[in-house]
């Protein structure tokens, strides 16, 4: 293995040892890559300046710096070598595919009580505060940032009384193109201006084609827009009844690219998304809540990749709160885990259903601990055992191939991955069960995991037999320095299957800090009108608007400038209410319990 291989993790090694063909077949090893201009999206660790990189821009190379030292770069195939060798380049990771976890509410979170009243809703009770006086909050003064699949700005619940507009910023990463308030409301202007009698007619229907000609920014998925409601929506459309948390605070909007068209966004994306709301809050002077509704299960889940040490170092720039969902993995089977003894092997199977067009296998293990594995295939054909050697192997069986990388530690992680790609040799991997048979060497901890890609990617039948839900939250969910969410079923009280589950991996952080209500949940729809919503996409928006409570009250109604980051986050904490039938106390289902706004005193 070359020096500078080390500056760069394991799956884009592998990506470039691979061929065109194996990377289009992959559904990871492409990601990043556009094959017609041949040039890699990367993640980039520096220390110092970039000026030699840029000063490769003639060559191809494009930089885009963001916070505290790291940057996203597009640099030509021919030129990472080049670019991998600076000095000032530390660490260099390809971007992965992100998935918005899909799979009553505000009562039970116990926001009315503390909400000023809307119209004739009556509120039940009030935040007693450190002062001692009853005060009403709405999350006025507060940003609450959204990045995800866009927003649907024409939606009542996303404008004031006078029909303006409650977005400070929409940048839609597919136009490449930034959108103010004023562009907005001009927009507005447009879409209002075809109704004749504004009293009767709907709020929800108006001349979109002539305000989509101004800002031409649209949510085709719903998500965003039903996660932007959850949090800060104010219920316009409902008369109050759907309104959402924080239902004063503005908002900025992110719409995630997705490259290619069609396609997944990329971490890439989300770096880039959070450095713009962080900044454009602080450039403002004002406090911002982040809500992050998506994740993957490529990584360590310990913390260390450089998304995840991004959004640690996110945290700590000026007056914020970001905050993930922990996925929907929890009952996918896509995870399994144990512990290795002396003189005895352990087969780890995996059903691979028929029509699979890729998948991959992650194995991630101490260092110190050696084992061999040998791929079994499904008719019983042994392949190994693997010779470790870091760097690219390959291997082939009946109609699949499979791409195998050892890899070595991170200058920021202790743990060694090992990466199984099945590619098909023809249309699809050969079905059945293979298993992954461990015959230990020399064992210090014994400890292992695997991991599969993201359940919305596989069909239902491929997964691990044997699987184990805890440690399925996904990333960037495992990073300590945001709030991190689990769901829960508000109806039941009960834990939500499909939450993604803690501990970390290695570190056992826990995590999800808290959960909150996320299943069927009644929030704003993209094109009008409300609908029901399941999944940790649309609990993680709870405790985003919470936060941005708790900073109103603290930062900008002046009880507590210092209302921000861990504080906002061991506020909550304390606050958590613990749900029945379970014994202790953070566990890995639900943290440290349900999100309450919390007695301040």
């Amino acid at each position: 293995m070359d020096v500078v291989d080390q500056k760069r993790e394991n799956l884009l090694n592998l990506a470039l040892s691979a061929t065109q063909e194996e990377r289009l077949k992959s559904e990871n090893l492409e990601v990043g890559y556009d094959p017609a201009d041949k040039t890699w999206e990367l993640i980039l660790r520096y220390s110092g300046n970039l000026d030699r990189l840029r000063e490769m821009s003639a060559r191809g190379v494009e930089v885009r710096e963001l916070l505290n030292g790291y940057a996203v770069a597009r640099v030509p195939e021919g030129m990472l070598d080049a670019v991998s060798n600076l000095s000032e380049i530390q660490y260099v990771e390809k971007p992965k595919r992100l998935f918005f976890a899909i799979h009553m509410a505000r009562a039970a979170s116990c926001l009315s009580g503390i909400q000023e009243r809307a119209g004739a809703r009556q509120t039940t009770g009030r935040l007693r505060l450190i002062n001692g006086l009853d005060q009403g909050l709405s999350g006025r003064g507060v940003i609450v940032g959204i990045i995800d699949s866009g927003i649907d700005y024409f939606h009542p619940d996303f404008r004031n009384e006078d029909g303006s507009t409650r977005i400070l910023y929409l940048w839609d990463q597919d136009r490449g193109q930034v959108y103010e308030k004023e562009d907005i409301n001009r927009a507005l202007e447009a879409y209002d201006g075809r109704i004749t009698d504004q009293e009767e007619a709907p709020l929800n229907q108006g001349n979109r084609t002539a305000a989509l000609a101004v800002v031409p920014s649209a949510d085709s998925s719903g998500h965003g827009t039903a996660v932007a409601a959850i949090a800060a929506g104010n219920g316009r459309e409902s008369g109050g009844v759907y309104r959402g948390v924080a239902y004063e605070s503005e908002l900025i909007i992110v719409k995630l690219g997705t490259p290619p068209a069609g396609s997944f966004p990329h971490t890439t994306q989300l770096m880039e998304a959070l450095d713009f709301v962080i900044k454009q809050a602080a450039s403002l002077n004002r406090p911002a809540a982040v809500n992050l509704s998506f994740g993957n299960t490529y990584g360590s889940h310990d913390g260390t990749s450089l998304l995840e040490t991004f959004m640690n170092e996110a945290a700590n720039y000026s007056r914020n709160v970001i905050v993930a969902g922990t996925g929907n993995e929890g009952a996918a089977a896509g995870h399994t885990s144990g512990r290795l003894t002396e003189g005895r092997f352990e087969d780890i199977e995996l059903s691979a259903a028929p029509f699979e067009t890729s998948f991959s296998v992650q194995l991630w293990k101490s260092y110190a601990d050696q084992f061999t594995i040998t791929i079994i295939a499904p008719d019983g054909r042994s392949i190994g055992p693997l010779e470790e050697r870091l760097g690219p192997q390959r291997a082939e069986y009946g109609k699949t191939r499979i791409l195998i990388y050892y890899g070595k530690p991170s200058p920021y992680s202790r743990a060694q991955e090992v990466f199984f790609d099945f590619i098909p040799l023809g249309d699809y991997v050969d079905s059945g069960i293979w298993t992954f048979r461990l015959t230990p060497v020399r064992l210090v901890t014994g400890v292992y995991d695997f991991w599969l890609p993201s359940g919305r990617i596989l069909n239902p039948s491929t997964r691990f037999l044997r699987p184990v839900p805890d440690t399925t939250l996904t990333i960037p969910s495992t990073a300590a320095g945001i709030i991190s969410v689990g769901a829960y079923n508000d109806s039941t009280l009960a834990y939500a299957d499909f939450s993604g589950r803690g501990f970390t991996r290695q570190t056992r952080q826990v995590k999800p800090d808290l959960a909150a209500p996320g299943v069927d949940i009644i929030t704003a729809r993209a094109q009008g009108g409300y609908g029901a919503v399941t999944g940790t996409s649309f609990a993680a928006p709870f405790v985003t608007g919470s936060a941005a409570l708790l900073m109103q009250w603290g930062i900008i109604d002046g009880q507590d400038p210092f209302l921000y980051g861990e504080k906002v986050k061991a506020y909550l904490i304390r606050g958590a209410r613990p749900l029945p039938g379970h014994a202790l106390w953070p566990n890995e289902q639900l943290g440290y319990g349900e999100d309450v706004i919390i007695r301040l005193h």
